[in-house]
């Protein structure tokens, strides 16, 4: 703890993004480098939310890293357990599992102008890092709702994302918060074994017929023998997702077809009208994140599930009260209420060589960067999964390997250049991003709901308002000239190396 650990590149976090950062860098023959992660193992959120009937919502052959496809998949939709055994075997199918230290969580990180590196102090101790890569994700830190009472709530009460397994829910009153992409899955999966279930519904989502279906061991046979099928097939699933495009981000006509399918699965799933009005989506559809599911809106017509749309009032020891004075009993209590995207606590710990934090950086000037990638006036930082790179359609696995594209290149560049720091300019930051906010005003995120997608300022800085193949193209090479750069010096006596510092 009384030592500093000196490496070129330190990758925060092992989720998919850091480990692509980890795995594709080594290949790239960057051997001095260390990924730290908070958990004790790989996996990120697929680790972390292991709530019952987790599962992706992106086609399991477009789940996947391009360069570790996986012919073994048991669905069309993969559930939580396959991903993260996914992800376990690509690290140590890669060989890069001996390049992270697990309980490791970063408490602070500040780039020092003098030096041109970046001292990040974690509970392990401290390093001192040339490049600092953010792999830390977007749905990383849950939100807890700020609801009076909740702290006196007798029973158990957790998020989806921290779901307490030792539970059990047999038989109790369960209270489930929310009615998102989380809470579709969790609710058909433990109503048919509870006493009662509320569920509590502040915005009625657009919610989608989950096209699913197990894959027989004839086709996953033909997925590993014959060359290029599930190449193709994972092509087939991203052009039919970028079609969405086209509806989302310029002509809401577009849309059509996709709300009435919605429409009519809530019509033919919900037969009793006043439940089908309560359930019915008053934004357009889009503007929120789609869901599918086929059991959604069989779950909440059951005779033990109630929707309740009263808002929230307080929270007892022993349930729930709602603005009309109704009080709802429950045993359990579980926060189906999303995570801290735009304003993650982990931008509070990063901070410029002045001490700014990113997080006061982004408050007072919004969340932004140059290819949602670098940050201008925090040097050598490169940020995966960074403002305006995710997704409300397809893949973000197709996004992060477009950031790695970049980040090897600027890696590689700053080698051959002998570059000590690349820090991107100001005015080329700045332009980028009004051309975002320009293209971004025209989509549908910015039609009146509120989503995980929006900041404090009313803007859509976490999601990408274009087709995702003009990302890759704006990401295949790093483009030094936008970048203010020192060189090394290459006359001081600088330790290199995983070298301990006293």
């Amino acid at each position: 703890m009384d030592q500093t650990t000196r490496v070129d590149v330190l990758v925060v976090g092992a989720g998919f993004s850091g480990l692509g950062a980890a795995i594709r860098l080594t290949e790239e023959g960057v051997d001095d480098l260390i990924v730290v992660e908070r958990g004790q193992d790989v996996g990120g959120t697929w680790r972390d939310n292991s709530y019952p009937g987790a599962a992706c919502d992106v086609p399991s052959h477009l789940y996947s890293y391009s360069f570790a496809l996986n012919p073994e998949w048991s669905r069309a939709f993969s559930p939580q357990g396959e991903i993260y055994d996914y992800i376990r075997g690509v690290t140590h199918d890669h060989g890069v599992r001996d390049k992270i230290r697990f309980g490791v969580d970063v408490t602070s990180a500040q780039y020092d102008e003098n030096r041109g590196r970046w001292t990040v102090s974690t509970t392990a101790g401290e390093y001192d890092a040339r490049v600092l890569v953010l792999g830390v994700g977007a749905l990383c830190e849950p939100k807890l709702p700020e609801i009076d009472g909740i702290d006196d709530f007798a029973g158990p009460v957790f998020h989806t994302a921290r779901w307490d397994h030792s539970v059990p829910l047999a038989g109790r009153r369960v209270a489930v918060i929310g009615t998102g992409a989380s809470a579709i899955q969790v609710v058909p999966s433990i109503a048919p074994a509870v006493e009662h279930l509320d569920v509590y519904q502040r915005t009625a989502p657009w919610v989608l017929p989950r096209i699913d279906r197990k894959y027989p061991g004839f086709e996953r046979a033909l997925y590993r023998r014959v060359p290029g099928l599930q190449r193709a097939v994972r092509g087939l699933q991203y052009a039919s997702r970028e079609l969405q495009v086209v509806g989302l981000t310029r002509t809401r006509a577009a849309l059509a077809p996709i709300k009435a399918l919605g429409r009519a699965h809530l019509a033919m799933s919900v037969r009793d009208p006043e439940l089908r009005a309560a359930l019915t989506p008053h934004f357009e559809i889009g503007c929120k994140r789609i869901l599918l599911s086929n059991t959604w809106y069989r779950a909440l017509g059951r005779r033990n599930v109630d929707v309740v749309t009263t808002p929230i009032s307080r929270v007892t020891e022993t349930g729930i009260v709602t603005s009309d004075g109704a009080e709802h009993p429950a045993d359990v209590l579980v926060v189906a209420t999303g995570f801290h995207v735009t304003d993650s606590p982990f931008f509070e710990r990063v901070r410029d060589s002045a001490g700014r934090t990113l997080a006061d950086t982004w408050a007072s000037e919004g969340m932004e960067a140059y290819k949602g990638t670098t940050v201008a006036g925090y040097p050598n930082m490169f940020v995966l999964m960074g403002p305006a790179t995710g997704l409300g359609h397809s893949s973000i696995i197709y996004m992060i390997e477009s950031q790695l594209n970049y980040l090897v290149d600027a890696i590689r560049a700053m080698r051959d250049r002998g570059l000590q720091t690349v820090d991107v300019r100001a005015a080329v930051q700045n332009a980028y991003n009004r051309e975002l906010r320009e293209n971004t005003g025209k989509t549908v995120w910015l039609t009146g709901c509120k989503s995980w997608y929006l900041d404090a300022k009313g803007n859509a800085p976490a999601v990408w308002p274009d087709f995702t193949f003009t990302f890759r193209n704006q990401t295949r090479e790093f483009d030094v000239s936008a970048y203010r750069r020192t060189e090394v010096d290459r006359t001081a006596a600088v330790p290199t190396g995983q070298e301990a510092l006293r």
